[in-house]
Order: C-alpha cells, then structure tokens, then sequence
C-alpha cells in the first residue's frame, strides 16, 4: 500500500466529524460468512501446505484473541496475503482478517472476491476520506487489520522506509476513543526464493504488540515518526534473525528458542 494518509491534513477531530457528516460513497467491504469460511479452509487444509515445502512461524502467542489489531507486516510476495491468515487466523486466534487493498486489486471478479474476503479498495492517488473513516471504524471496532506499511512489494530481506499511514491511522483511532488499545503486532515474513514457486521455503516471525496509546500524549505528527521508528526497529530485528536462520539453520533455531 502506497502513501495515503500523510497527504491528508484532518485531525482526529476533524476526522470525527466527517464520519457524522460526510456523505462520500464508498464501496465497504461485504464480509461472505460461507466464502470466508471455505477459502480459510481451503487455504489453511490444502494450497499453503501443497505449495510450500517448508512452514516454519515463531511468535503465534503473540497474536492477541480479542481487541483490535493491526498486523504490520513486511511485503515481499502476493502469497503474503494467504499466509498472513494461515499464520494469525481464524485457526490460530479464532479471528478473520481484514486487508486494505489497492482500488485496482477491487475490479471485476477479483473486487468481488477481494470485498467479500474482508478487504476494502483505496485509491492510492487520491485518497477517498471516507476510505480512511473506514479504516478507522474497522480498527474500532476491534477487527484485526492489516496493512503492509513499506507499502509496494520487495523482493529482497531488507526492511524498507515504512509509510506513516498505519500509525497516523492507529493513533487518530486510539485518540477518538480513548483507551481502545490497539495493538500493532510487527510481521516479517521471509522466502527461500525472491519469486516463491513450488516447493519454497518461508519463515514467519510475529513480535510482540506494540501498544498504540504509549504514543498518544503530545503531537501527533512526533508520535508518529516515534511509533514508525520502534515499527521499523521491530521489523529490523526480525530480519535479522531470519537472516541467522537462513545462513545457519540449526544454530540459529536453538538461538531463539
């Protein structure tokens, strides 16, 4: 996901009162209990376990059972957005997903599918408020949510500049309602291939929560470059285990656990 939010200058009052009175169409996400429940199952039983050879996910407690979430996650392949489910879903925390996505992945029968997965469409270029009043509910009203904040895919292991929208976002949520906690929970996820084929290996490791309301007092604009910086800090030192596994499988297994 691009930047979006940086370009909007509405406080999070500003923002509370656009939710009671805008009146912008937007195209909401219209959640399938039936679709969900096959696709988690398909993906969960069949096609994650049939592609990959090797699964390994370290961190799975960290993933809280209730209350809102926001997995931040690095993006380093389409397949992230089914593995994320595989990893921090319904057969691990007992909780669906819901994925921000582009306008362009929401047109014809994939839009379709995309919106009643759980994911919602905005236009990176022009950013619909509404599209961000949305968010903001979902993260309300204790959804676990993801959103990739180095925004484009990368192929390489390095983490790239974050995008501040996730933390604008997290923040203006904890600020209009005040003792929510929510949590964002880094994700890094790693391929044996920079173009995962059959038979690749992956990695997923999930940090510990970051707590949204240690960064409410003060500016906003300050906390969130504070909240990015410990985002990215997390993510980094992720990365870098991930690296010691690679190099040395049987050391660095030991190392961590």
């Amino acid at each position: 996901m691009k930047e979006f939010y940086s370009a909007s200058t509405k406080s999070p009052s500003q923002l509370t009162n656009i939710s009671k009175n805008s009146k912008v169409v937007f195209s909401r996400s219209q959640v399938s209990p039936w679709l969900t429940s096959l696709a988690y199952s398909l993906g969960h039983n069949v096609v994650i376990p049939m592609y990959f050879a090797k699964i390994d996910i370290l961190g799975q407690e960290n993933i809280p059972k209730t209350g809102p979430v926001i997995l931040a996650p690095t993006h380093r392949s389409r397949w992230d957005s089914l593995l994320l489910p595989y990893a921090t879903g319904r057969y691990v925390s007992g909780r669906d997903l819901r994925f921000m996505v582009t306008s362009s992945e929401c047109q014809g029968i994939q839009g379709w599918l995309v919106k009643r997965m759980g994911g919602f469409p905005v236009d990176t270029q022009k950013p619909a408020i509404a599209a961000l009043r949305h968010t903001v509910e979902l993260i309300s009203q204790g959804e676990m949510l993801v959103i990739y904040p180095e925004g484009d895919i990368f192929r390489d292991s390095k983490v790239h500049p974050l995008k501040s929208g996730v933390a604008r976002l997290a923040l203006s949520a904890e600020h209009l309602h005040l003792g929510l906690d929510i949590k964002i929970i880094p994700v890094a996820i790693n391929y044996s291939q920079p173009y995962p084929n059959w038979g690749t290996d992956v990695n997923i490791q999930i940090a510990e929560p970051i707590k949204v309301q240690d960064y409410i007092p003060g500016c906003l604009k300050q906390n969130a470059k504070k909240l990015i910086a410990d985002l990215t800090n997390r993510l980094q030192q992720l990365s870098h285990q991930q690296s010691k596994i690679i190099s040395h499988p049987a050391d660095s297994l030991h190392e961590v656990w």
